[in-house]
């Protein structure tokens, strides 16, 4: 899988120098792709997550768990264990 041309659908993240050192976050946003995650790992469910953060959208946060969910499936993941291995 070549991450610099997989395709990530529009209106779900962006990245800006200008908006949290060019942290990714859900577009038109200024929370980090990585709260939900961090949200997700506390137990929080994915609907707490959407009431405390009211700008990012259902659609842009199930998309990054489907992306997430895609990258963890791809063959090529195999190989990220070897080269950590």
């Amino acid at each position: 899988m070549d991450f610099q041309t997989w395709p990530i659908p529009t209106g779900i993240v962006s990245s800006d120098p200008e908006t949290l050192n060019g942290a990714l976050v859900f577009k038109d946003t200024r929370v980090p792709v990585e709260s939900l995650f961090w949200h997700l790992e506390k137990g929080v469910s994915l609907d707490e997550f959407l009431d405390d953060f009211p700008s990012v959208t259902r659609a842009q946060a199930e998309a990054v768990l489907q992306i997430a969910k895609q990258l963890f499936q791809t063959p090529n993941f195999q190989r990220i264990y070897a080269v950590a291995a």
